[in-house]
């Protein structure tokens, strides 16, 4: 027998910096648990950081084939802690990759399948987190909507990838109305790849996993490349050149201050 098709060694599930995303190694697949359901699973800055060291952690194993992202109780995740909280505020300056604090492009790039397993709520920076994972499996139960502008948020990551999974005219659509919708509609327009049963989520998320395992890996990731490399470029300057303008201010102290918006006009 080759080195190459012995099993992999037990391994350690990676230390990620966050208390609320909880790893583990089943298999040859890492699985992530986004557990703050207290906060709806809102992401902290040290949880979207965490996410990205799954994904260069994930890129180096050689024995890996996919990492599996799911949530807790009724959330999936509700998109960024707007409140500012924060586990590390001085670890946060020190990146393992400096280049940018959000996991979606590192989640693109990385060599195995990130599967999401879509449990409940997901919304905002949880629709970012689906449409840069290469396989999505949704409960009957879950929830979906693109809120930002509510907030004066020009979410780049957001708007240089809903057009291109569900169309021009549908991406316009969520985007300016913010209109929730449901599981059955997210499949129809292709935001998600399956949806199944509730109580059948886990047995069908572990099926597509066992699935992926019998593919080849270096075609596999050849193929998510070729893919992913059609996909347009996030325009992040559009991000940074809102933040503290008066517009995005309000908005996301109108949300923390639960009362009406109240756009400047000026």
């Amino acid at each position: 027998m080759s080195a190459d098709n012995l099993a992999p060694e037990p391994t350690s599930a990676p230390d990620l910096g966050s208390q609320y995303l909880v790893p583990q190694i089943r298999g040859r697949v890492l699985h992530l648990r986004v557990d703050r359901a207290e906060r709806r699973n809102a992401f902290t800055q040290d949880m979207y950081r965490g996410l990205k060291r799954a994904a260069i952690w994930a890129d180096e194993q050689p024995w890996l084939d996919a990492v599996c992202l799911t949530g807790t109780d009724r959330w999936f995740g509700a998109g960024g802690d707007m409140g500012g909280r924060a586990e590390d505020r001085e670890g946060l300056a020190t990146e393992w990759d400096p280049t940018d604090h959000f996991p979606f492009r590192h989640i693109e790039r990385c060599s195995k399948l990130w599967v999401a397993k879509v449990n409940g709520l997901c919304i905002a920076g949880g629709m970012d987190l689906i449409l840069h994972c290469d396989v999505v499996i949704a409960s009957d139960r879950a929830r979906f909507r693109v809120p930002e502008l509510l907030r004066g948020i020009p979410d780049a990551a957001m708007s240089s990838r809903l057009a291109a999974v569900v169309g021009l005219n549908r991406a316009r659509y969520l985007y300016f109305t913010a209109e929730e919708f449901d599981a059955a509609e997210a499949a129809a327009m292709g935001l998600v790849g399956k949806v199944v049963p509730h109580d059948d989520l886990d047995a069908a998320t572990d099926r597509a996993l066992a699935a992926i395992g019998l593919t080849g890996p270096r075609a596999r990731a050849a193929v998510k490349r070729d893919m992913n490399q059609r996909l347009p470029v996030a325009d992040q300057e559009m991000f940074r050149r809102s933040i503290g303008t008066p517009e995005m201010v309000e908005g996301m102290r109108a949300f923390l201050e639960k009362r009406e918006v109240d756009w400047p006009r000026g």
